[in-house]
């Protein structure tokens, strides 16, 4: 399979379809002129280079009419009348024109790529950036794949479209208007003639064309499918052998590896036939400029350095034909993928109306006032919720899964702006304080543990930037991470994976504690921190962590009951109400829904 790939993938770069990597069908913007408007702002700042481009552009296409030119004055004025005395200096001039149509050619190339680099560059820095402000809401609708193809395939179509098919598009204009304009003023009849093959070729190689392009997008459709099998299968191998599901899996691939091949065959096949055809209708061409203005010559109306010249005239009027379809695809493409990023760019930023209150600490008395909150409309997750927590004091929140728990830590670090009464913190609406301040006196650890690719000293010192080294390691004792982070290869220094893959679940959620530790916040707030951890690490856990909520006003979310005996009061949730608070004993005793899970959970055990 991998022969047939490479061998697709070469045909499609040769025949100008090397683009064309994302299946289906060629995506057209919705609203061109505001789409290039746009892209030629990030453009603007590099105006003097692209005049640059522009003149060079211009120069390398009147050189490459030059030399054809300068040919058939050779053959004219010295080859056929055998005088051999400025023939030289014809030669050189036309090694020169060629010399200097390459120079210009690279000239232009490099400093295009410079400014659509530059150009991008600010383009996908303002995209990232601006993703980094969005509100937590609009991922909730919006998956990561999604804005990672915003920011590697789109962007990657526009930089094709920009550094390599802008000159291209525009050197092929100018050069078709050039060998139009060249050839009327050679000879008008001998142009008319050679012109009256294009329709002809413009058909041919459109129709071919299509079906090139139809052929690369169901390879690249097929290809996109056996890679899933692929990733799905080394990704699941435990699970695929241990139900003892090889066979099947292996047979899935083999449907799909056939897919391919038959898709990568018809693809090869067209894309080899257009080449041929090209080169058929390009001799067509010459044949009939050869045919018509060899008999003219004999009737004396035309020179036969006039006909060598149109004769390459012709052979560099088939590229630019051939090229500009395809770049009209590339170029279509890119400018949908910029309507999809612009789209990204036009979407509001996280709104902070707040007074920009900002607090050196915080984490006093708490207070939800008859809180309301839907994430959509007409379905509230959070009803008229009123409770306070004292300062200093632990509250559990507990409650089936969906009850509502998360979504109270989400308004508290205003992730979600509530849509009905207040939450106040030392009699302050949270709304008055800066989003950047709150968030930087309340530590989180959620249960699903998020670590970064790097160093554990730097994941770590992601709680605290300017933190030392001394006080990383402290952070890391009390979180009863110190042990087995020097146990790594290199300690503090191990490289973690991809979402430290390299570590178990219950290391990654040892740092993420580790974390919060360092960043020494006011308000406290654990998210089935231990869900993740053996019952002896557990323990460990627990007693770092009653050292740090010490004096902060601590919220633990957890379904094991057993991690929450000690919290100051414990609120059950459910359908987004509080049905019952108090602490775990006065709970036990009423004997409702926090003691009905309690004991679901010990049932047998002594309480």
């Amino acid at each position: 399979m991998s022969r047939i790939q490479d061998n697709v993938r070469d045909r499609q770069k040769s025949m100008g379809f090397g683009n064309m990597a994302q299946p289906g069908p060629i995506e057209k913007p919705q609203n061109s002129t505001a789409a290039t408007s746009r892209l030629l702002r990030y453009l603007y700042p590099f105006k003097v280079k692209l005049w640059a481009v522009f003149i060079l552009v211009v120069l390398y296409s009147l050189l490459g009419l030059v030399g054809p030119w300068l040919m058939g004055v050779a053959i004219d004025r010295f080859v056929v009348e055998k005088n051999s005395s400025g023939l030289e200096t014809v030669s050189l001039l036309m090694l020169l024109c060629y010399l200097l149509y390459n120079l210009f050619q690279l000239i232009a190339g490099w400093v295009m790529a410079s400014v659509s680099q530059s150009a991008l560059r600010q383009l996908s820095g303002d995209l990232f950036t601006h993703i980094q402000t969005l509100p937590v809401s609009y991922f909730d609708h919006h998956p990561a794949g999604g804005l990672m193809s915003r920011l590697t395939n789109d962007i990657d179509a526009i930089n094709q479209a920009v550094s390599q098919n802008i000159i291209a598009l525009l050197g092929s204009l100018l050069s078709l208007a050039g060998i139009i304009i060249a050839m009327l003023l050679l000879d008008l009849w001998l142009t008319v003639t050679a012109l009256l093959v294009v329709p002809i070729m413009l058909f041919s190689t459109q129709f071919v064309a299509r079906y090139t392009r139809k052929g690369f997008r169901e390879y690249q459709k097929k290809l996109g499918e056996i890679n899933s099998v692929m990733e799905e299968s080394i990704s699941g191998l435990k699970v695929i052998k241990a139900f003892r599901r090889n066979a099947e899996v292996i047979e899935r691939f083999r449907v799909n590896n056939e897919q391919v091949y038959s898709a990568a065959v018809y693809a090869n096949s067209y894309a080899m036939l257009l080449m041929p055809l090209t080169n058929v209708l390009g001799n067509l061409f010459v044949i009939v400029i050869a045919g018509f203005g060899g008999w003219i010559a004999l009737k004396g109306l035309v020179s036969v350095g006039v006909i060598a010249t149109f004769i390459m005239y012709g052979q560099n009027f088939i590229q630019p034909l051939r090229q500009l379809s395809t770049m009209y695809n590339t170029i279509q493409a890119a400018l949908a993928g910029s309507e999809r990023i612009f789209e990204i760019l036009d979407i509001p930023s996280e709104v902070d109306l707040s007074k920009e209150i900002a607090p050196t600490t915080i984490g006093g008395r708490i207070c939800f006032d008859r809180v309301t909150f839907a994430y959509e409309n007409g379905a509230p997750v959070v009803r008229d919720m009123s409770f306070v927590a004292d300062q200093g004091k632990t509250i559990a929140l507990v409650g089936p899964t969906g009850a509502g728990k998360t979504t109270i830590i989400n308004l508290l670090t205003r992730f979600y702006e509530i849509n009905g009464g207040a939450i106040t913190i030392d009699a302050q609406d949270i709304r008055d304080f800066g989003k950047a301040r709150l968030r930087s006196r309340i530590g989180l650890v959620l249960q699903d543990t998020f670590l970064f690719s790097g160093t554990v000293m730097e994941n770590i010192r992601f709680g605290r930037l300017n933190a030392s080294y001394d006080e990383c390691v402290h952070a890391a004792e009390l979180a009863e991470a110190d042990e087995f982070i020097r146990q790594l290869p290199k300690g503090y220094n191990t490289v973690l994976s991809e979402r430290a893959g390299n570590l178990s679940q219950g290391q990654r959620q040892l740092l993420a504690i580790t974390r919060v530790i360092l960043a020494n916040p006011d308000i406290l707030i654990l998210d089935e921190a231990t869900s993740s951890v053996d019952t002896r690490t557990e323990l460990r856990i627990q007693k770092a962590l009653l050292t740090l909520m010490k004096g902060r006003t601590s919220f633990v979310i957890a379904h094991r009951l057993s991690t929450i005996r000690d919290a100051d009061r414990v609120l059950v949730i459910d359908k987004g109400t509080i049905v019952e608070q108090g602490s775990h004993q006065e709970l036990l005793e009423q004997k409702g829904m926090y003691s009905n899970l309690y004991l679901s959970q010990f049932k047998g055990q002594e309480i």
